[in-house]
């Protein structure tokens, strides 16, 4: 039950007991935002901060996400459907994720709710600091996977699995591409994007012939990858200049090829490494 609901019941009772005086106002009910930002107010010190740093990120993350509170006082962050909720206790400020559990977390930013099926939590305690791109990306991998499932379908699906995504720029073909990835590629698609935007957060994206580019303004684009029947093929463009090399050959000179099969665990570190040293060289540009 959200507070504005509790609030009309609450005045209907007192409307049949006692009928307002001719002349007299309605008290206004606060938006959510507002009652947000009080709550931010009335917490104060390092936990209104934290609390207030989380709201913000949020909103850098997905700028449609709606404020909503719910539960007699808690904030709440959804995009068809809720994306995590804030609470605070004497000790820590709580993230909860509703569906955390399907969420890639590369970062290892979940450390709390664990065993569930379906939440994951982020404790936040007085002096630690979440890292921002990667909270970030979270949040975003939690809005796609929200998305209404009718617009991942309609996607077409090409040769080997691959979606079919028109060319634009920007995060949202990108979401809209890693939504369509069939089975286990989907998961691996979507930390794979949340290693980049973790390792670059300034990265730039689009989709461009039916595979999510990414680069940084200025250098162009350092790397794409592409649904293949039986694996995803991580392009690196400039891959002959990283180290270690990556491993795939490919008839063009500069480029090196990561190969990412479904039983095949995903070094992480490793792909980082490749992901920095390919955006601070010069990038392919179209």
């Amino acid at each position: 039950m959200t507070m504005r609901t509790s609030r009309a019941s609450k005045a209907r009772k007192s409307t049949a007991k006692s009928p307002p005086k001719v002349g007299t106002r309605a008290k206004p009910v606060q938006s959510a935002s507002r009652l947000i930002d009080q709550r931010i107010r009335d917490l104060g010190g390092w936990r209104g901060e934290t609390l207030a740093r989380m709201r913000a990120l949020i909103l850098e993350a997905e700028p449609e996400t709606t404020e909503e509170w719910k539960w007699m006082g808690t904030p709440v962050w959804s995009h068809h459907g809720i994306v995590c909720t804030g609470e605070a206790y004497a000790m820590v400020v709580k993230l909860t994720f509703a569906r955390g559990a399907g969420i890639p977390d590369p970062s290892r930013l979940f450390n709390s709710s664990l065993k569930g099926n379906t939440r994951r939590a982020i404790d936040i305690r007085e002096g630690e600091k979440v890292d921002a791109g990667a909270f970030k990306a979270l949040v975003k991998a939690a809005v796609a996977q929200n998305a209404p499932p009718g617009k991942a379908k309609s996607v077409k699906l090409l040769s080997g699995g691959n979606p079919q995504i028109a060319k634009a720029d920007g995060d949202a073909p990108v979401q809209a591409y890693l939504a369509a990835m069939p089975g286990w590629k989907r998961e691996a698609g979507r930390r794979l994007d949340a290693l980049i935007v973790r390792t670059v957060p300034d990265v730039r994206k689009a989709v461009k012939w039916n595979s999510p580019f990414y680069g940084v303004e200025g250098r162009g684009w350092f790397l794409n990858f592409h649904c293949f029947t039986k694996f995803v093929k991580v392009a690196f463009f400039r891959g002959t200049s990283l180290r270690p090399l990556p491993p795939g050959k490919s008839k063009h000179k500069e480029v090196r090829y990561l190969d990412i099969h479904e039983d095949d665990p995903l070094d992480e570190e490793l792909a980082a490494k490749w992901i920095r040293q390919a955006s601070k060289l010069p990038g392919w540009d179209s």
